[in-house]
């Protein structure tokens, strides 16, 4: 009888333990279907790894006591098999921070087989970390990865080294491609219960594409310095993909349309408690024909009740100008402008970010100012993602 009392005992507390752990995701980067560039591993000339260690960096929105990693085997046609996985935190120079090395478990074991068409979750581990910090992680693939579930706009430059090279990885290298493989979340434990969460949910305007590699110079990424400046305790978690529609899809390299993937890529960020929604202009200027702003607030409806169902607010962002785009059409300006004329006025979304007005030229309101854009008329420079990043009002997160 007494063993039995120390059994519940002991199976009580370690209840209790499991209860009082809180997990926020604080990184992201949604994954896509698998990439077949040859550029993408240049070591091997397919989108695939074999007996190779693929390293990356990434710079997290929010610090905890511990962490743990997201790995994804999604879009993979077979189990993958991780021979060893490590992090530590870098620092601005990219050396380690001294200390910092860590080796990641999967159910207390260094090595793992991921189901075909299955995320994974790491163990916790014990390395504390402070917001705006940068975590190296390297994944030894030991044989064949058939493939790679992959988020093909990192905007970061990775390594790909042979064998197992978790414990010295290479810098980051030019030409070894600025993608995400495998690595889509990673999470902190904080010590508040409930801790507020942003996931930024679009298409390449949230992605970041066209700013600087390595240079965090996405909006999500001045938002978080600004909610950290402010001493706001966010986390900020980026769930967009590159090329992204609401309504449709161009598989394999722009991912699953918005309706599609909001479950997975938002609410089950944890902790999650408000998203921003900014996507709708490659259903305007990719979808033939043009989509009416009708069938897009339709969309836009049902990923709010999707949200409050789950007890998420979700705010909008207006549809920025792209005339001088490669898929500039005046029907589908017209669009445009009906649809950020019902986000600005319906008071259906939870807040507004206008970032229309905070990018366009006064004078050419369907264009970017030519300071702010990229070259491509379409995405912006890294000055006009930190005007966009600037205009996002705090309050809107209280």
């Amino acid at each position: 009888m007494r063993l039995l009392a120390l059994v519940c005992v002991a199976a009580l507390a370690a209840s209790q333990a499991q209860a009082a752990e809180h997990w926020i995701g604080s990184w992201g980067a949604s994954p896509a279907m698998p990439m077949a560039a040859p550029s993408n591993n240049p070591a091997r000339g397919t989108a695939s790894f074999n007996n190779q260690t693929v390293t990356q960096v990434v710079r997290l929105s929010a610090g905890g006591a511990r962490l743990r990693i997201r790995l994804s085997n999604e879009y993979g046609p077979k189990p993958l098999q991780l021979g060893a996985v490590r992090v530590a935190l870098v620092a601005a120079d990219g050396a380690v921070v001294a200390g910092s090395e860590r080796t990641v478990s999967f159910s207390g074991a260094g090595s793992a087989l991921i189901p075909a068409g299955a995320p994974m979750l790491s163990d916790p581990v014990a390395l504390p970390t402070k917001a705006l910090s940068h975590l190296r992680v390297s994944l030894y693939l030991p044989a064949d990865s058939n493939g790679c579930t992959c988020h093909m706009t990192g905007q970061d430059l990775i390594s790909i080294a042979p064998g197992d090279a978790t414990k010295a990885p290479p810098p980051p290298a030019k030409g070894a491609g600025d993608y995400r493989a495998f690595l889509t979340e990673v999470d902190v434990e904080s010590a508040a219960p409930i801790r507020p969460v942003i996931a930024t949910f679009g298409d390449s305007i949230t992605d970041g594409y066209r700013s600087t590699d390595g240079g965090d110079h996405r909006w999500p990424d001045r938002l978080a310095e600004r909610l950290d400046a402010a001493k706001k305790p966010f986390a900020v978690v980026n769930t967009a993909i590159s090329g992204n529609r609401v309504l449709s899809e161009q598989l394999p390299i722009f991912g699953q349309n918005a309706l599609s993937r909001f479950d997975r890529d938002v609410l089950a960020v944890p902790g999650v408690t408000h998203v921003t929604l900014l996507e709708g202009v490659n259903d305007l200027g990719m979808t033939k024909p043009t989509p009416g702003a009708a069938e897009l607030i339709a969309g836009y409806r049902q990923l709010i009740a999707r949200a409050h169902a789950h007890g998420v607010k979700i705010i909008a962002a207006t549809v920025l100008p792209y005339a001088g785009a490669s898929y500039f059409s005046a029907a589908g300006e017209a669009e445009r402008q009906k649809i950020n004329a019902w986000i600005r006025t319906s008071h259906e979304f939870d807040g507004v970010i206008d970032f229309d007005a905070a990018i366009r030229d006064p004078a050419k309101p369907d264009r970017m100012k030519a300071d702010l854009q990229s070259g491509d008329w379409l995405h912006p420079n890294d000055a006009g993602y930190k005007v966009m990043g600037d205009a996002v009002d705090l309050k809107l997160f209280n």
